[in-house]
């Protein structure tokens, strides 16, 4: 997934641009608010972490861009945390708002949460497609092409893992995090496998060449987009 990350603050946008990589995003990092257009107006993203204080401008000036483009998820940063410029975020469209500083995996838990709200609102009345597949969030059924597929809760959440993360590879530890609070199971590496095998054996049309979990050798995961 692509996120637009502006941020003058040249060492705090390193490290995040680092932290963030690590986590399979793609980052595109701008220093200021021209640059910041420059690269709205020529890619697609996912997410937009703007800093509201930037030298030629404000965050907010990007944060009306990309609202008027669509309904492109944004997070504010910033170290104001009064409630004046809190509320002027969200009434312009933002999803969410932290202030500096922070720790980058709340930072990170945040984007995750707010990506998994999207993606569970891409498809109408809770349903998201994905290959032969479809998806019904709301009552958690799964059906490939049109006939009900059984998965019990770790798999149904393993499913739900992967497509909120479509086009994403995932390491194990990150499928791991994903699954590991679901009542009454645990779950290590070695299950994940099986799980992983289980899953692909009743969603797969050839699970030995899988066409929607896809492994990505050496480093995970992947669904595609």
């Amino acid at each position: 997934m692509k996120i637009l990350l502006v941020e003058d603050d040249k060492t705090i946008a390193s490290g995040l641009e680092y932290s963030l990589e690590k986590e399979s995003f793609t980052i595109v990092l701008c220093h200021d608010v021209a640059s910041g257009k420059k690269a709205l107006a020529g890619n697609e993203f996912d997410l937009c972490l703007l800093d509201v204080s930037l030298p030629d401008g404000s965050g907010y000036e990007l944060c009306e861009m990309i609202r008027g483009k669509g309904d492109t998820p944004i997070i504010f940063l910033t170290a104001c945390d009064d409630e004046v410029n809190v509320v002027m975020g969200l009434d312009m469209g933002a999803d969410d708002y932290i202030t500096k500083p922070f720790r980058i995996r709340e930072l990170i838990s945040r984007i995750k949460s707010v990506l998994r709200r999207y993606h569970k609102e891409d498809g109408s009345n809770g349903i998201l497609q994905v290959n032969n597949l479809r998806i019904h969030t709301l009552d958690a059924k799964v059906y490939k092409e049109g006939d009900e597929v059984n998965l019990t809760a770790l798999e149904y959440r393993l499913l739900l893992t992967f497509v909120n993360n479509r086009g994403q590879v995932l390491s194990r530890s990150q499928l791991l995090e994903g699954i590991w609070d679901v009542a009454g199971d645990f779950v290590n590496d070695n299950t994940l496998t099986v799980y992983i095998k289980r899953i692909r054996e009743k969603l797969e049309d050839d699970p030995q060449k899988p066409a929607i979990i896809k492994t990505v050798r050496g480093l995970g995961y992947k669904v595609g987009d």
